[in-house]
């Protein structure tokens, strides 16, 4: 791995932006099955996390730093890391142009800097964050503090929020839930405790064939389900929230003694302005191929897309080996033969020690990879999500190994 610091202009036959799970992933993967390709990710970050851990560290389970490694650590053997933000670019030129004002020339460019976390359009989130019970699992700066809030919190009042999808890990927002009234349970605390999990969209989950399960353990904790409601401007010093209904101009305003916050998420600015992107701001790319839908020298994949898959580390598994190659044909001038069915997967914490694992394809099809009732809460997949997951994220992932899912696909 080789820092870029002194050329103004630069070429390379692949430009990947983003160096988060499937920008270090299709990197490796290109490496092995092309090791002389010339190769540069453009990545700001120094530290890399593994961010479906963050349930687990809000809950208790895991210390944060266990989900934190150094990204130079990550990088490829042979791989230029350019540690610079991409301000623009050029499809027609073949280039993008990063925030110091340097040129990158590429021959095939692969976009995956994941998507951007919109705190501030929450009013007063920004000010609050961190402090006066106001926390989220989705910032590395504050999912400690989830389990200070947790297991500080004697009875009283709970909310936890889900904004208007797509977001990624779109389970997560009510994984905690679960942990926390678990938690509760088992301090003898949850009789005393109002929990209220508010979502803006008007079902549980995305996928029908778990909403009975997922609404089954709301009710065992006895959790206020309150549909259609989007948080909008959170005052930390009077602990209040308030909520847009949703297609109404109507508000209510609820108190809270903790409330966990997951923010509004959409592309990154940089890719919303750009000829790249699709009428909703996030990036146009053909959800088989993976090849952008107009520029036939441009490969998407991770959370940037606009496909409507689950924005999951497990998609971001399935979906590298299909843009390698895919990506490797499209320079040999072959026809692909790579192609992405939407698998994504979404291990719900429903109580401490127990899962229940949602694996699904394009469609809300039902694509289990172990042959049980994945509606039923499981030991074993709590034992994945603890001790096997990170693993194969660390080991395998990042480390260019190929280890799809040969999932049976149910209707």
């Amino acid at each position: 791995m080789a820092d870029l610091s002194t050329s103004s202009e630069d070429r390379f036959t692949v430009v990947i932006v983003g160096g988060g799970a499937a920008g270090i992933s299709i990197a490796s993967l290109l490496k092995k099955h092309r090791p002389n390709l010339s190769i540069a990710i453009v990545e700001p970050s120094t530290t890399h996390a593994y961010q479906p851990a963050w349930t687990l560290v809000g809950a208790g389970v895991v210390p944060l730093r266990r989900t934190l490694r150094q990204e130079g650590g990550l990088i490829p053997r042979g791989v230029t890391w350019i540690r610079d933000r991409v301000s623009s670019f050029d499809p027609e030129g073949m280039n993008v142009t990063l925030e110091n004002g340097r040129t990158v020339h590429y021959r095939r460019l692969v976009v995956c800097p994941g998507l951007q976390l919109d705190w501030d359009k929450i009013e007063g989130l920004t000010e609050t964050l961190g402090r006066n019970g106001v926390t989220s699992n989705y910032s590395r700066e504050t999912a400690a503090y989830t389990w200070e809030c947790i297991r500080h919190l004697d009875g009283g009042k709970a909310i936890f929020t889900q904004p208007a999808m797509p977001i990624k890990c779109a389970g997560a927002p009510q994984k905690i839930v679960y942990l926390a009234s678990d938690h509760w349970r088992q301090e003898g605390s949850l009789h005393n405790t109002e929990v209220s999990f508010c979502l803006a969209g008007d079902a549980l989950f995305g996928v029908p064939y778990w909403v009975p399960t997922l609404q089954h353990q709301m009710d065992y904790y006895g959790v206020h389900v309150r549909k259609k409601e989007n948080l909008i401007k959170v005052s930390g010093e009077k602990r209040e929230a308030t909520f847009q209904i949703v297609g109404t101009e109507e508000t209510v305003t609820r108190s809270f003694d903790l409330l966990h916050v997951t923010p509004p998420q959409s592309a990154p600015d940089f890719v919303k302005s750009s000829p790249l992107a699709n009428s909703s701001g996030w990036l146009d790319v053909n959800p088989e191929t993976l090849l952008h839908t107009r520029y036939d020298t441009i490969f998407g994949a991770g959370d940037v897309m606009g496909t409507s898959n689950a924005k999951t580390a497990a998609a971001v598994r399935e979906q590298a080996p299909v843009v390698v190659e895919n990506l490797i044909a499209s320079l040999d001038g072959k026809p692909f033969k790579g192609s992405y069915d939407g698998y994504g997967a979404c291990p719900l914490t429903v109580a401490y020690g127990k899962v229940v694992l949602a694996e699904f394809v394009y469609g809300g099809k039902v694509a289990p990879s172990m042959p049980y009732d994945q509606r039923k809460p499981s030991r074993f997949a709590w034992f994945l999500k603890t001790q096997v997951f990170h693993r194969l994220y660390w080991y395998g992932m990042m480390k260019g190994r190929n280890i799809t899912v040969k999932h049976r696909v149910k209707s």
